[in-house]
């Protein structure tokens, strides 16, 4: 498959108001036993001491071992193990950086109350200017306690956390089988989708550094969170282990 869609290797988004052809620079097809080290980092631990539960409350250890690869597939899982709970996050800070472009995730959501799985992008220069003024794209984000909704938002100076551009989309049955979800970037707008059927366009007038960060490059963050502000403090635990799985990621530019 990661042949095939090197040899193509360009897609058409005029209907997403680009109006202009795109290349694959980065596909991560997973069809290696082990995950590419060139691309990927895992990000370990519970935060501590510098952003303990990793700014958001969250009740999960992060570990090298909350994964494996299997026909294609990534499958990250959150377990139960005595009084805590243990998952896998993963970046590619210092290793993939992009600006503008296509970002798409192909994916089946883990079900039950307090898991928090999420594909996001950073801001590169966050170690130099912090955040929420390095910028944050959330292209997929979903939490068991609000089943049948698709969170998408950005994080920047003007507006963060509980104050970001977000918006919530309810999609009947999005827990079933496997699902893309895409932020197309530009220099003017960011437009995300779900089954190239868009629900939420960010194009401020004004882009000052606080409204809009994006002007720089990002890099990509996947994971699976447990608990925490957003994914909330009541965890089915006789749910768990769940398993969020990716089928692959794209980048177009």
């Amino acid at each position: 498959m990661l042949k095939r869609i090197l040899s193509i290797g360009v897609i058409l988004i005029s209907s997403l108001g680009f109006g202009q052809t795109q290349q694959l620079v980065w596909a991560e097809e997973f069809d290696d036993p082990q995950l590419d080290e060139k691309a990927w980092t895992f990000e370990l631990g519970d935060g501590c001491p510098d952003l303990c539960g990793w700014g958001n409350r969250e009740k999960q250890v992060y570990t090298s071992t909350n994964h494996h690869l299997e026909n294609g597939i990534l499958y990250i899982e959150a377990r139960k193990f005595g009084k805590g709970y243990s998952s896998t996050r993963l970046t590619t800070k210092g290793k993939k950086i992009f600006q503008y472009g296509r970002f798409e995730i192909r994916a089946q959501l883990p079900t039950g109350k307090g898991l928090w799985p999420a594909f996001w992008l950073l801001g590169e220069n966050i170690d130099a200017v912090g955040w929420p003024l390095c910028g944050e794209i959330d292209v997929l984000e979903y939490v068991g306690r609000a089943p049948g909704e698709i969170f998408t938002t950005l994080h920047t100076q003007a507006a963060h956390g509980d104050n970001g551009n977000s918006k919530t989309t309810v999609i009947p049955g999005i827990e079933e089988g496997f699902h893309t979800y895409t932020a197309d970037w530009n220099s003017k707008r960011i437009i995300f989708s779900v089954d190239d059927q868009e629900v939420y366009t960010f194009a401020p007038e004004e882009k000052t550094e606080e409204i809009w960060p994006f002007d720089q490059p990002f890099y990509v963050l996947l994971n699976l969170a447990v608990g925490g502000h957003f994914g909330g403090d009541d965890i089915e635990d006789n749910r768990l282990p769940q398993q969020f799985a990716i089928d692959y990621i794209r980048v177009y530019q």
